[in-house]
């Protein structure tokens, strides 16, 4: 009897036989129950036992029901991403950086499998046409799939898990995101509306930083969020959210982010929220900052002292000069918030906040405001400007 409790059957024997039920059943358009899945192996020629039955049914339901395998993974609180490199190669991130998960699948086709079914759940195509799909699951999950030749080997997946509920400063502050007093800073910037950008490399924590801060937000304030798939789920009263959409199969219908923060503006937001600047609709938003909206998101960098490059090539992509850029830049933003995963423990944590400054050159840099250490936020030149604007809009002492 093999490990899987399915008698004397070969793993090839097994994949044939699962793959024929698995058939039959979608024919019919039939849920795998028992006496379904016990039908379908009759019709294959296979007499099993009822525990053999319960077995096939249970791996067939992993397919067909969830994320399949990976949806225990999802299922646990901690996690925020699950990684599929091939069969035998399943990462999880419970906040302390990479490890390797349990989770086998029985081939690369059983991914292929899970990953156009997830994608057919959106509405999305995936094929060997159309051999990538960045979807968002009915749960909010981002799942980012790739199919060979484009990758080689095995299909991959990328699954961002989103939580229900943003996690509390004090959440935050306990799972060392954030250092010991340092919640007095964040409000300060919240409540004194400073335009403000979290930044930081993949997997840092912006998103969950950001629908932290905009918990802060008064609840009489309305918000208006613009996401490619949306991930940010703040604990305030009035959001409305704003998502992009992909070309249908006749390539009309695409909605793209410089859209949507075109649209937002005419829905009267206190507080206009880029989850993610990553192309041309950095100008919009700097316009709209300098316009009397405030708003916040977050950006790609290494370090906070790289963010005037990064808009700045985002900027030029969009027709925009480096002078007219940094000259919006100026008067539009006032905060960068960075985050850094730690190299020991691989937490993520606050490392650096920064103002902006504009030289007399007419280039705007940052300044270090605050660092993070493990008894709080050390002061850094940047402190009195940092501290002047939180006094100025009335958000008292950070």
């Amino acid at each position: 009897m093999s490990a899987a409790g399915f008698g004397p059957i070969e793993p090839d024997e097994l994949r044939e036989l699962l793959e024929g039920v698995r058939l039959r059943l979608a024919a019919e358009g039939a849920e795998p129950t028992p006496g379904r899945v016990a039908a379908a192996l009759r019709a294959e020629g296979r007499l099993l036992g009822d525990s053999a039955v319960l077995a096939v049914v249970r791996a067939l339901r992993s397919e067909l029901v969830g994320a399949g395998a990976l949806q225990p993974l999802l299922a646990e609180p901690e996690v925020t991403d699950v990684l599929v490199n091939g069969p035998d190669d399943v990462w999880v991130d419970r906040g302390r950086g990479l490890e390797r998960a349990g989770v086998r699948f029985p081939d690369a086709a059983a991914i292929r499998r899970l990953a156009q079914r997830l994608a057919a759940t959106a509405g999305r195509r995936l094929d060997d046409a159309r051999p990538w799909a960045d979807v968002r699951l009915a749960d909010g999950t981002r799942m980012h799939a790739v199919l060979p030749p484009v990758v080689v080997g095995s299909p991959c997946l990328s699954l961002r898990v989103v939580r229900p509920r943003a996690f509390t400063l004090a959440e935050l502050a306990e799972a060392g995101t954030v250092p010991p007093g340092g919640e007095r800073l964040l409000r300060a910037v919240l409540a004194a509306r400073l335009s403000f950008l979290v930044t930081g490399g993949t997997g840092s924590g912006k998103s969950t930083l950001l629908a932290t801060l905009l918990g802060l937000v008064p609840e009489d304030e309305r918000i208006v969020l613009v996401e490619d798939s949306a991930e940010l789920r703040p604990s305030h009263p009035h959001v409305v959210r704003l998502e992009t959409r992909p070309a249908n199969q006749e390539g009309a219908g695409r909605v793209i982010l410089r859209d949507l923060v075109r649209q937002a503006l005419r829905m009267r937001p206190d507080r206009l929220v880029i989850g993610e600047c990553r192309g041309p609709e950095v100008t919009d938003l700097l316009g709209a900052l300098n316009t009397g909206h405030e708003g916040c998101g977050t950006l790609h960098a290494n370090a906070a002292a790289d963010v005037p490059a990064r808009l700045e090539a985002l900027g030029s992509a969009a027709g925009l000069s480096r002078p007219a850029l940094h000259s919006q830049l100026a008067s539009a933003l006032s905060v960068v918030l960075h985050l850094a995963r730690d190299r020991a423990t691989g937490r993520r944590r606050i490392a650096e906040v920064h103002v902006l400054d504009r030289a007399a050159d007419g280039l705007v840099r940052t300044v270090p405001a605050a660092r993070w250490t493990a008894s709080g936020f050390r002061r850094e030149p940047g402190w009195d400007r940092l501290a002047f604007l939180c006094a100025q809009g009335g958000g008292g002492e950070p």
